[in-house]
């Protein structure tokens, strides 16, 4: 006998799924068993509390009380000997922490002294390669490199062309010609 559906149940569907589709909670998951409901805060810290700040500070985790999102506890892993400095700066930390919520999610924060984890540093991007005097000066004013790499690509095959492009045409019919000013 088949299984029954219960109601909970997506419908199945017969498409290809993106991966992220298929795994997009994993870190969700253990992210909510430290106490973060919303994980991005270790990810944008930096940004939250500025770059300063996160060099010697990281959140920990965000305690709840039962049944609210709201009025929580965020504990900071802080280097010793910037302790004091973060913990007078516990209000503006507050508050731009509510901020990134959007509600008053954190009453207080509680400290915890070690090293937190280092940030992971940011991904390299591929140097440009100057583009060819030959190319003109219009290349040079695209800041999106992909576009400009593109475009760069195009140019470079228009110019090693030569002449006009041609349609090869096997079956001797003309090809219409769509006059649209009719």
């Amino acid at each position: 006998m088949s299984k029954k559906k219960s109601e909970g149940d997506p419908p199945r569907s017969c498409r290809a799924r993106a991966a992220g589709d298929l795994v997009g909670n994993i870190g969700g998951q253990s992210f909510r068993r430290f106490g973060f409901v919303q994980h991005s805060i270790v990810s944008r810290w930096a940004e939250i509390v500025g770059e300063r700040y996160a060099k010697v500070s990281s959140p920990e985790s965000i305690k709840f009380p039962a049944g609210s999102k709201a009025g929580g506890v965020l504990t900071l892993m802080v280097v010793g000997a910037h302790a004091p400095l973060i913990q007078h700066l516990t209000p503006m930390i507050v508050e731009r922490v509510n901020r990134f919520f959007g509600y008053a999610a954190i009453n207080r924060i509680v400290f915890r002294q070690g090293k937190p984890a280092p940030a992971a540093p940011p991904p390299q991007r591929p140097q440009l390669r100057p583009v060819p005097k030959e190319l003109g000066e219009g290349l040079r004013e695209i800041a999106d490199p992909g576009l400009r790499a593109c475009l760069e690509s195009l140019a470079a095959q228009i110019a090693a062309s030569t002449g006009v492009p041609s349609l090869s045409n096997e079956s001797g019919e003309p090809i219409p010609v769509i006059n649209r000013s009719e």
